[in-house]
């Protein structure tokens, strides 16, 4: 028997990381294994990486986050790199990607995943091309199967494969305004065009299955034709590809190993539920995970934002993990404050969306929250909110004072004019008014029924 998760499930089994992921969610074991079984679920946990607490992903359980982290090869260093993963997960992250494209890439990884708690996905095509001194022509199955090994013995939880880039879709993407913005779907499509052959990932794609199903690695199937820009979403070249995904999830099924499909991108509000239909038609309802999408193609700096939005959306129609976008995108490499600045954007995206789906345990902490401002309680706001430093942060700047935070109002509307304190002495004077009547009703002899008055009633 193959030691997947999945492979577990469709034979009835609950693993302890079913179990774990099930109290996570706050959702029966049961639940969890037939999700994975059916292929709507994942629950990525390679065996060789001890140190990750189990989670699943699948539009049933919670929508998750991922952080995208990695050196590149003109800055950064492993040591920023750890600090970057241990900072995302401060603030939320689920699981984490290692994108490095720099110098030491084995000795980047092992640090990461050696100090992970979360589960961590990887593009191994980026490694192999550092292999081959960068020029995507020379690249070789051989060389991407010995990177996987070799990642999958670290523990790597989750590889992105762009499998679905073939040959006869590269021709679609020529007349895009922004053409093939995905790293992994460029490499191979360069790949294709030089030896005018097919994709060597989707040739062999059993063998890697194998592979995969022995250390119980996940599929990220790449959309490496994903939509770079507003003017290019859900065009032939974008559904073309997932098409092909679809196909392949049928082929690592049939190998035992877990499935999730990327998707994109960048794509306007009103196409987005498209995307999410499309998928699971395609797909076969395996896990959808997104890249935001951006919404909007006008606002460099600010695309934690624009993509938030999108992310939003996109989560409340079923997909079950989104990837991060930090100010920083299109831009440059992320610092320590974009890695915050992308996380809390997406987890206030990933729980709008478990509001808007009915997450059984999604809304207590809205009411924990609306509970404790509604009574001022101001350190339970802080301590209740996303990101508690700079709630409390905010506070300070206006009233710093320890008494403020026992105040009954804030410094926007101050005493006389804050509504929540206007409706609490509301409800003291209703209070007062009820506790007076009840006096008099006592006061009175506490009948219920008053005799009839039998005076005669005067004419009009």
């Amino acid at each position: 028997r193959r030691p997947t998760q999945l492979a577990y499930a469709r034979a009835g089994v609950v693993t302890p990381e079913m179990e774990f992921a099930a109290l996570r969610e706050g959702l029966p074991p049961e639940v969890v294994r037939e999700e994975i079984a059916a292929g709507r679920a994942v629950l990525p946990a390679n065996v060789n990486h001890p140190e990750s607490e189990p989670m699943v992903i699948g539009r049933r359980f919670l929508v998750k986050v991922n952080a995208n982290i990695g050196t590149s090869a003109v800055t950064s260093s492993i040591d920023e790199e750890v600090e970057k993963l241990t900072w995302a997960i401060r603030w939320g992250a689920d699981t984490v990607m290692d994108l490095s494209t720099g110098q030491n890439l084995r000795e980047t990884r092992e640090a990461i995943i050696r100090n992970s708690p979360v589960p961590i996905g990887t593009v191994p095509i980026y490694e192999a091309l550092e292999r081959v001194g960068g020029d995507p022509a020379k690249l070789s199955w051989e060389v991407f199967r010995d990177t996987v090994i070799e990642q999958a013995e670290q523990g790597v939880d989750y590889m992105t494969v762009h499998a679905g880039v073939l040959l006869r879709y590269v021709p679609m993407a020529v007349n895009r305004v922004t053409g093939i913005v995905s790293r992994g779907g460029s490499i191979m499509a360069a790949w294709c065009l030089a030896h005018h052959k097919e994709n060597f990932l989707y040739t062999n794609f059993a063998e890697l299955c194998e592979i995969f199903a022995r250390y119980d690695v996940t599929f990220s199937l790449g959309d490496g034709l994903r939509p770079g820009s507003i003017a290019d979403a859900n065009d032939e070249a974008q559904f073309a590809e997932l098409r092909t995904l679809g196909e392949l999830t049928r082929v690592a099924w049939e190998h035992d190993v877990q499935v999730m499909i990327e998707g994109p991108g960048h794509v306007p509000l009103h196409k987005i539920k498209e995307n999410v239909e499309l998928q699971e038609e395609l797909c076969h309802s395996a896990p959808f995970y997104t890249l935001g999408p951006v919404t909007t193609d006008i606002a460099p700096g600010y695309d934690h934002i624009t993509s938030a939005i999108g992310a939003a959306m996109i989560a409340m129609y079923g997909t079950a993990m989104l990837c991060y976008v930090t100010p920083k995108e299109h831009l440059g490499l992320p610092n320590r404050e974009d890695v915050k600045a992308g996380v809390i954007a997406y987890k206030i995206a990933a729980h709008a969306a478990d509001l808007a789906k009915g997450h059984p345990t999604a809304q207590a902490w809205d009411d924990a929250l609306s509970k404790a401002r509604f009574e001022f309680r101001w350190e339970d706001q802080f301590n209740l909110a996303l990101d508690p430093e700079t709630a409390r942060a905010y506070h300070d700047e206006t009233l710093p004072a320890a008494p403020a935070k026992t105040a009954h109002f804030c410094s926007m509307c101050g005493p006389k004019f804050c509504s929540m304190k206007i409706t609490q002495d509301l409800h003291e004077y209703a209070e007062r008014g009820m506790r007076e009547k009840a006096a008099e009703f006592l006061q009175a002899g506490g009948k219920v029924y008053v005799p009839v008055s039998r005076e005669p009633v005067a004419s009009q």
